[in-house]
Parts: structure tokens; C-alpha cells; sequence
């Protein structure tokens, strides 16, 4: 478990609780670690792990972890904030405003937290002023700022900005009191709360799902194209690799969005957060949550229920708190912990600039790895979308709804690092797959990677794979007539199905002598009684005329 304690930096706590214990539900060890956070307030966070097929989970508290995890121990689960508060300020206890800054500084770092040059250099500039305090020019030498990595990638100007909000701005300003700032900040973006989960939309473009305590948002490159608010959410669904959104909107507007997850269980995946998200924010008790099913006629679906507190029973609850504010034990002028601290595997962070360029590639191992994977991958901006998002374009939206743009030009972070191990040969592939495309790699890219560069065999070996694995793909189109063809093929097993037991039915009725009050009613009625004489009998008779003339006829040959 990396449960980021109190302390400034990303802890590893190994439990053994399950020894002796394999049918422990996850409620147990939930509560294990927030004794140990010494976190009351624990409704906003959860337990996340991640399964052999790299598909992420969130640990459900009423089903025994050991069935939930498919891998083998150890297990490595990681502490996360799964709901984000709506006013975080707001808070109770600062601990748990600590944690929710770690979190949130995690997005930052990530790329999933997108804002405007100004707006990021002031974030930075409080996350500088709780780690090392009042700027001072015997401690601080000039460009102390790049010592520290704050995003996927920084620019001399940015780290400039930075530091000169530092001295002049924030002096005197306590580690509280810059994280309760910097937690102000980050509500107003408006990607605060945002985990992505990466899709297609029906004319094939990537986009990004995400639920935050507003509502459901669609991104697509540094934009926002959708924001549906939660009171307008009236259902979700999922079948198959297909997502379906309900919208009830003012004027009886009813509208379905449809978009197309990497796999099943991711699919699966977004739903379940979906639901969680929406009974979280929106209801106003738990009692009044209910089991939601994703089934309908032609459809085997699951079925899943929240099991929580929601938001509004949560802040209640800490407004009754009343204890001693328990103890922080946060760390002094540590470069490594600008990164975010709740990871759990090797940091990135605060790497000297010399390392910059090896950072900025271990990243893109990261995307080139994950492309098509299962994960719910961090938002990207355009200007890196030659690398992710191929042949973007931007979706077609109503007249009335304003697309929003959260990101300008200067900045722009690209993808995290998963949590996950990244395979040694994803670089090859990348700068493979660029030569394929007829791009040209960067000097540096081509001096970091010439001692492991494939020879011209390989290239085209490996290239002549990876066209056919692109060709092996199918479209959403193509998608979509599979699931019609189907869906026909339910439909006329149903009817058929139906016509057996109505035929049975009625020999039932016409040909037993079963004395039941129900078929003595319906058999004495009038119509029953003139479809008996007139059309059943007929027909019966014309049947075993035919039976005879073909049982005679066989007897004959």
C-alpha cells in the first residue's frame, strides 16, 4: 500500500493483515490505513490497484480483497482521493487538506490538472512556498525553481515566473496556509477532479470521460466539448465496449452520447466510476442509493450498487469532528518531493536539468506502452496530439453550448507515467513507429537511443507488424454493424422463442384436459370457443392429413 502519510514523502506500508484473514472484505483494510493516516474524514479517498491485464480498479469495500485482486501477493494497491471535494477549502480537518494537495499536486505533475501559463505558475509558486518557505537569497541561488519538476515539462520562462511569484507574493505565508491557497486555485480550473478514462467518440475521434463533482465532461485535446451537469444525468449504461449516456435537458431535451472504451472491463470500468460519481454528488442520503443494472432485453448486463456516504452526509459528518488537529510531520527543502508524493514506484521528480530530456523520453515510454491499454490516462494538450491523439478534430457540438478551452499554447503538459511497469522496448517502438510515419526523431532522441537501435531488418520485420496490427483494428463503424447483427440475431431468437411458448400454451389449452380454474375461464369463453371450432381445428385436421400423406409416402418408396 503507498498510502502517502503525513509525512512529505511517498511511503510504502506493508500489511499483513491477510494472513489468517483471506476473507477480509476491503472495508477492513480501508479502515486499517486511515487509522494509521489518522484520517477521519476518509470518505473522499480510496484504495486503487491495478489488475494483471493493466486495467485499473477501485478496491470495493463490501467484497473480500482477495478475490478482488487476480494477482499474486504481495499486492501493491496505491491511497488515492477517488472523490473530490467540491470546495476543498472547506474541509474540516488539514489533514485531510493535506492529502487532497498531494493528490491534487499529483494532477498537476500528471498532466491531468490543465491551465493557462499564469494560472500554473501561481500553483507551482504555492506548492514552492510550503516546501521550502520564504524565499532566501543566501539558501535560494538564481534558478532554484528547476530543481523542482511541478509538470511534465517546463520552459526556462515558466520556471522564471515562478520564482519571482515566490519572492515577491508569497512571502510570510505558512505551509497551511500556501496549500489551503493552492487548493482554492485548483478548484476554479476547470479539469479540478478530472480522471480521464480514454475513449472514441462515433466519428472515431479520441476523447477523454471524466466525472467530477459538477457533473460528466468530455475532453478532446486542451478542450472542453461536453459538460453535462449531474441533476442532468438520468442513466448510464455500458454493453460491450459501448458507453452510453442519458441527458434530460431544460425543454425536454433528451439526448444519448455514445462513446466506444479500448476494452470491456474498461468500459465496465467507466461505468461503475459513473455510477459511484453520481450517487456520491447528487443524492442527498444514501438510503437513497439503489442497485443499478446495465442489462436491458437483448443484453446481459451487471448489476452494481454504491455502498458509501454521500457528499452532502460526508460534510455533515465532519462538521460534528472535534478532536486535537492531529500532528503533520512534513518534510524540509526535499527537491524530490515537488513530485507528487502518492505514487508508488520510482519519482521523477525534481531531476536537474542535464536530466530533463531523459525525463521528458521516460515519458513518452509511458504513452507509447499505454496507447491502446485499458488505463484511464491522463489529459493531454493539443500541441502534443501527433504523438496520442492522431488526426484530432474537433466535435461537432450545439449551437448553444460553448466549447471551452483550458489550456493555451505556452503550456502544455503531456502524459504521466502509469504506476505501472513500462516495457523496456515501448522507446523502440515509438521511434519505429515515427519512421514508419516518415517523421524524423531529435538528435538527442537519436544519441539516447542509438545503442539499442533495431537494424533495417528488424525495422522492417517490426514494421510490417505493427501495419498489420493497425490493420487488424476495427472501427467503431465496423463495430457497430457487428453489435446490429446481433443484436438482430437476439431479437429473432426472443420472437421465436415467445412463438414456442405461445404454441405450447395453446396446445395446452385446446388439446389437455387439465382442470384448471385458469384454462376452464379462458376456455369457455365465446372467442376462445369460435377460434377453436372455426381456425384450430382445421388446421389440425389439414396438419394430420399432411403427416399421413408423407408417413404413406415413405412407407411406399
Amino acid at each position: 500500500i503507498s498510502p502517502n502519510a503525513a509525512s512529505g514523502h511517498s511511503t510504502s506500508l506493508r500489511c499483513e493483515y491477510l494472513k489468517g484473514r483471506r476473507d477480509a472484505k476491503g472495508q477492513y483494510l480501508f479502515d486499517l490505513l486511515c487509522h494509521h493516516l489518522n484520517l477521519l474524514e476518509k470518505d473522499y479517498f480510496g484504495i486503487r490497484f491495478v489488475d494483471p491485464d493493466k486495467q485499473r480498479h477501485w478496491l470495493e469495500f463490501t467484497k473480500s480483497v482477495v478475490k478482488q485482486l487476480r494477482s499474486q501477493p504481495p499486492f501493491t494497491m496505491c491511497f488515492r482521493v477517488k472523490f473530490y471535494p467540491a470546495d476543498p477549502a472547506a474541509l474540516k480537518e488539514e489533514i485531510t487538506r493535506y492529502l487532497v494537495f498531494l493528490q491534487i499536486k499529483r494532477d498537476l505533475y500528471h498532466g491531468r490538472l490543465l491551465c493557462k501559463t499564469s494560472d500554473a505558475a501561481l500553483l507551482a509558486a504555492y506548492i514552492l512556498q510550503a516546501e521550502i518557505g520564504d524565499y532566501d537569497s543566501g539558501k535560494h541561488p538564481e534558478g532554484y525553481s528547476s530543481k523542482f519538476q511541478f509538470f511534465p515539462k517546463h520552459s526556462e520562462k515558466l520556471e522564471r515566473k515562478i520564482a519571482e511569484i515566490h519572492k515577491t507574493e508569497l512571502s510570510g505565508q505558512t505551509p497551511a496556509t500556501s496549500e489551503l491557497n493552492f487548493l482554492r486555485k485548483a478548484q476554479t480550473l476547470e479539469t479540478y477532479g478530472v480522471d480521464p478514462h480514454p475513449c472514441k467518440d462515433v466519428s472515431g475521434n479520441a476523447a477523454f470521460l471524466a466525472f467530477t463533482p459538477f457533473g460528466f465532461v468530455v475532453l478532446q485535446g486542451n478542450k472542453r466539448v461536453h459538460f453535462i451537469k449531474w441533476n442532468e444525468v438520468t442513466k448510464l449504461k455500458f454493453e460491450g465496449k459501448t458507453f452510453y449516456l442519458y441527458v434530460s435537458q431544460k425543454e425536454e431535451k433528451k439526448i444519448i452520447l455514445t462513446y466506444f472504451a479500448p476494452t470491456p472491463e474498461a468500459c465496465k470500468h467507466l461505468w461503475k466510476c459513473g455510477i459511484e460519481n453520481q450517487a456520491f454528488y447528487k443524492l442527498e442520503k444514501s438510503s437513497q442509493v439503489r442497485t443499478v443494472s446495465s442489462s436491458n432485453l437483448f443484453f446481459k448486463g451487471s448489476r452494481f450498487r454504491y455502498s458509501g456516504r454521500v457528499a452532502k452526509e460526508v460534510m455533515e459528518s465532519s462538521a460534528k469532528i472535534k478532536r486535537e488537529p492531529p500532528e503533520i510531520h512534513r518534510a524540509g527543502m526535499v527537491p524530490s518531493r515537488s513530485c507528487p508524493s502518492i505514487t508508488h514506484g520510482p519519482r521523477l521528480s525534481s531531476v536537474p536539468r542535464t536530466r530533463r530530456r531523459a525525463v521528458h523520453i521516460s515519458i513518452m515510454e509511458g504513452l507509447e506502452s499505454l496507447r491502446d491499454s485499458a488505463h484511464s490516462t491522463p489529459v493531454r494538450s493539443s500541441s502534443h496530439g501527433d504523438t496520442f491523439l492522431p488526426h484530432v478534430r474537433s466535435s461537432r457540438t450545439d449551437s448553444n453550448e460553448r466549447v471551452a478551452v483550458i489550456a493555451d499554447e505556452a503550456y502544455s503538459p503531456a502524459d504521466s507515467v502509469l504506476p505501472t511497469p513500462v516495457a523496456e522496448h515501448s522507446l523502440e517502438l515509438m521511434l519505429l513507429s515515427r519512421q514508419i510515419n516518415g517523421a524524423t526523431c531529435s538528435i538527442e532522441e537519436e544519441k539516447e537511443s542509438e545503442a539499442s537501435t533495431p537494424t533495417a531488418t528488424e525495422v522492417e520485420a517490426l514494421g510490417g507488424e505493427l501495419r498489420a496490427l493497425c490493420q487488424g483494428h476495427s472501427g467503431p463503424e465496423e463495430e457497430q454493424v457487428n453489435k446490429f447483427v446481433l443484436s438482430v440475431l437476439r431479437l429473432l431468437l426472443v420472437t421465436m422463442g415467445l412463438l414456442f411458448v405461445l404454441l405450447l400454451l395453446l396446445i395446452i389449452l385446446t388439446e389437455s384436459d387439465l382442470d384448471i380454474a385458469f384454462f376452464r375461464d379462458i376456455r369457455q369463453t365465446p372467442e376462445f370457443e369460435q377460434f377453436h371450432y372455426q381456425y384450430f381445428c382445421p388446421l389440425r385436421r389439414w396438419f394430420a392429413c399432411k403427416i399421413r400423406s408423407v408417413v404413406s409416402l415413405l412407407i411406399d418408396t
